[in-house]
């Protein structure tokens, strides 16, 4: 996917694209931000840029072709055509002088991994002009993985790109975080969103702003939810919202915390728990803006949540418009702080409570 595919994150594409064309790309980056934003794709443009056979340059000049007018990328000085034979291999991932590194079975990346791509950096080139070494989820290399990489961040072998991408990069050592300019990809818009998934992955228009509202930001996340899971997260998102309303007491509202946290949320901690609060705490967020719309009488063709107006309409009756107010604040309250790492079991029962 060339740098004007990119969905969202213009400025971020431009400066890459400008650092290439001008010479000035630093010899280490770390791509920054929530998972599922499209940093690793973004990090493959930029290794098909360094190694396109047919690069589009802006403007004219030999070899230069001009983008056609109102394009994405009009205003990229230089991008991957897509479609040349390294621009394809780069993207099956079958590109001799890219590197993807990824945790292995083990959900780390082990310092033998590092070692290998450090020693083909070693030499020149093998077929394009830039080595282009892309660790993906960097915060799963452990300190002696970290302690392997330091050497090649502080005297960057020759014509070689290392571009470790991370959606907790405060895990990272500092002495890394030191040696890399860092780009931060922020959230996506669910206009963004809702276009990619019907542009890339041919939903309809109704599952594509529906899962967009749903994304938190993440089309990484829309993909997953509307894959399999999107009906149960809902579910448990509302019967939260009615049990919570419902209770007579604060005991019964930590009750209703537990469907938000699932089976295993009495003491769990795991990545893996806190995405799957964040995605019902982000599901409850949805129900909580379609109640917002349907109280303030507003067009209903703004409701995300059509399927399920008949819920929405018995939700209406227990909150009024300054509970679904707070409860609003509290949602996205619980949001931020589940990407600070905290414990799903406390935003949960403290959401519990404030809703």
């Amino acid at each position: 996917m060339p740098f004007r595919d990119t969905i969202g994150h213009r400025h971020l594409v431009r400066l890459l694209s400008r650092s290439i064309a001008g010479g000035s790309l630093p010899p280490s980056l770390i791509f920054s931000g929530p998972a599922g934003v499209g940093k690793k794709r973004t990090a493959l443009a930029l290794a098909q840029t360094l190694n396109c056979g047919r690069p589009v340059v802006r403007g004219q000049g030999p070899g230069a072709r001009d983008q056609g007018p109102g394009e994405a990328g009009d205003e990229l000085p230089i991008d991957a055509c897509g479609e040349c034979p390294a621009c394809r291999r780069i993207a099956r991932n079958a590109y001799p002088d890219v590197f993807l590194v990824r945790p292995e079975d083990s959900a780390s990346i082990k310092i033998e991994q590092i070692r290998d791509v450090i020693a083909q950096t070693a030499y020149r080139p093998f077929e394009g002009r830039r080595r282009v070494v892309i660790i993906d989820e960097a915060d799963a290399m452990g300190a002696d993985a970290q302690d392997a990489l330091l050497k090649s961040l502080e005297e960057p072998p020759p014509h070689s790109v290392f571009v470790l991408v991370s959606a907790r990069a405060d895990v990272l050592a500092p002495t890394v975080r030191s040696r890399c300019p860092s780009l931060r990809f922020g959230r996506l818009n669910p206009a963004e969103i809702a276009r990619a998934l019907a542009r890339d992955h041919g939903y309809t228009e109704e599952e594509s702003r529906l899962a967009a509202a749903l994304a938190g930001g993440s089309l990484g996340r829309a993909l997953e939810a509307a894959a399999g899971g999107l009906d149960d997260v809902r579910a448990a998102a509302c019967r939260a919202l009615r049990q919570v309303a419902e209770a007579a007491d604060s005991r019964g509202r930590l009750e209703g915390a537990r469907g938000l946290t699932g089976a295993r949320g009495a003491g769990s901690t795991t990545a893996a728990d806190r995405e799957q609060l964040a995605a019902r705490v982000t599901a409850l967020l949805a129900l909580v803006r379609d109640l917002a719309i349907l109280s303030s009488r507003a067009h209903g063709g703004a409701v995300a949540n059509l399927d399920l107006t008949s819920e929405l309409e018995g939700l209406s009756r227990l909150y009024d418009r300054d509970r679904i107010v707070r409860a609003f604040t509290a949602a996205d309250r619980a949001l931020r702080a589940l990407g600070r790492n905290a414990s799903p079991k406390i935003v949960a029962d403290w959401l519990a409570l404030q809703l």
